[in-house]
């Protein structure tokens, strides 16, 4: 049994109350309560999100252990390292913060190869376009020749950034749009990226997991640092990704051969 949220005054429950490892929904804390900006903030500020599928209430998670990435921890093996210089260099090829909020948050809750739907639900489309409105949701767009070819969105709050859902349209459109966050969060002082699950992709990109109690930890100080007040790219943020090259290339193997990832133009 969870608690549920009756109106929007009713507060979440502390995590620890969560469904434990082992059982069917692990890291489940509470149902209802809306989504509101204000419970949303309230919900991110104690290490919980909204995650659920149609015909279900909103659900709050709070898993444990919890996938964060470590900005300084970032890896891009040598071929994508390539493709992400090459896209830094190509004349049509940029990267936008906040051009289209919700073109971008749309095209993620398109159901991916083989899932029958999606758990961006329309209502959580509006509920996130609010909160962009209100300054807190973000996102990360690769645009190739005017037309928006990938991307993320996110929440910023404090030096705190909570990754949400990425897209392509074109070959590692979206990693490119991860690496720009990461050279973003470098540039404002950002050590930290919630990444809420694990996946293979993330941690092929360096991200790992840490306890729930020790993510829960590490938000107080950097939600209550100074708010970013300019969520824009700047293109000399990529030489943050240069200056930690060395390191990321001695950490990755080899690889073999491939094609280019990004094709410029039609």
């Amino acid at each position: 049994m969870i608690p549920w949220l009756n109106s929007p005054e009713d507060s979440l429950p502390p995590t620890r109350i969560a469904l434990p490892r082992g059982s069917e929904a692990a890291g489940l804390l509470a149902a209802g309560g809306g989504l509101l900006p204000a419970r949303l903030e309230e919900a991110y500020r104690k290490g919980v999100f909204p995650w659920y599928s149609e015909g279900q209430p909103v659900l709050w998670w709070a898993p444990d252990p919890r996938m964060v990435l470590w900005v300084d921890r970032f890896k891009l093996s040598r071929s994508l390292r390539k493709t992400v210089r090459r896209f830094a260099r190509t004349p049509g090829c940029e990267i936008r913060i906040d051009g289209d909020f919700r073109a971008v948050m749309d095209a993620c809750a398109q159901p991916r190869n083989g899932q029958d739907g999606t758990w961006i639900l329309p209502e959580m489309v509006e509920a996130y376009c609010r909160w962009h409105a209100l300054g807190f949701a973000h996102s990360v767009e690769t645009w190739i020749d005017g037309a928006l070819a990938g991307g993320l969105y996110c929440v910023g709050i404090g030096r705190m950034v909570f990754g949400e859902s990425m897209f392509s349209r074109r070959t590692d459109a979206s990693k490119i749009a991860l690496a720009a966050l990461v050279c973003f969060c470098r540039h404002h002082g950002v050590t930290l990226i919630d990444c809420q699950q694990r996946t293979g992709h993330l941690l092929s990109l360096g991200g790992g997991e840490i306890p729930r109690e020790t993510f829960e930890a590490l938000l107080p100080p950097r939600l209550g640092g100074p708010p970013i007040t300019d969520w824009t790219y700047d293109p000399a943020m990529w030489d943050a990704l240069e200056d930690s090259s060395a390191t990321n290339d001695a950490e990755t193997p080899p690889e073999p051969p491939s094609p280019p990832a990004l094709d410029h133009g039609p």
